[in-house]
This record gives C-alpha cells, structure tokens and sequence, in this order.
C-alpha cells in the first residue's frame, strides 16, 4: 500500500465513524416498553421495562437469571456451557434480543405488551 492508500483508507473510516455518531445521536430508537420472555416456542411472560426485576428462568435444559434495571435488560447468570447471552450485555430498545441457544431462551424487547 502507498501513502495515499493509506491516507484514503484513514478517511473512509474516519468518515464512517462520524456517521455512525451523528445517526446514533439524532436517531437514537424507541426505548422498548417490555420485556417478552420466550422458551421455545411459547412466550411465558412480558415484564414491563419500566419496573425493576430479577427473574430465574427455567429454560429447556438449565435456568439463566434476567436481570431489569433502569429501563436495560440483560442475562445476569446462565448455566449453559458458552455463556454467550451472559456476555451479550444489555438491551433496551425496540427489536433486541438476547438469544440462549442451549436453554431455548429469547428475550426480545417489544413496544407494548400484546394481549
């Protein structure tokens, strides 16, 4: 790579980093309003997001604790052999999800509760 390569590349990227600032700060998205829990294919519970909880959730083969604080939604503790939803971190908005593929787990942040 010369000079310029490089030089175009540092901009492209610099580029892309300003944009994705700028849309994550003017469009930040829709906080969610609950918390649906699914095991499986059956949805068990919608916990609003408003409210504090910690709720052990028995899944298909092991349980993992959910954990709602400030409006944020994450897997506190799992006894899967991966850990990978303890280590996806919070959610909050419309649309995320953390998935437990061993335990058949999916929380899923929904706007209101569907009755």
């Amino acid at each position: 790579m010369k000079r310029k390569d490089i030089i175009l590349l540092a901009g492209i990227l610099l580029a892309a980093a300003i944009l994705w600032g700028c849309f994550s700060l003017f469009f930040p998205g829709k906080q969610g309003g609950y918390a649906e829990i699914q095991v499986g294919s059956e949805i068990i519970e919608r916990i609003p997001m408003s409210e504090p909880c910690r709720k052990i959730i028995a899944g298909t083969g092991g349980t993992n604790t959910l954990v709602i604080e400030g409006g944020i939604a994450r897997i506190e503790e799992a006894d899967c052999p991966d850990r990978l939803c303890v280590r996806q971190g919070g959610i909050s908005k419309n649309g995320q999800s953390i998935i437990c593929l061993p335990h058949q787990l999916v929380v899923r942040i929904v706007e209101e509760a569907e009755e």
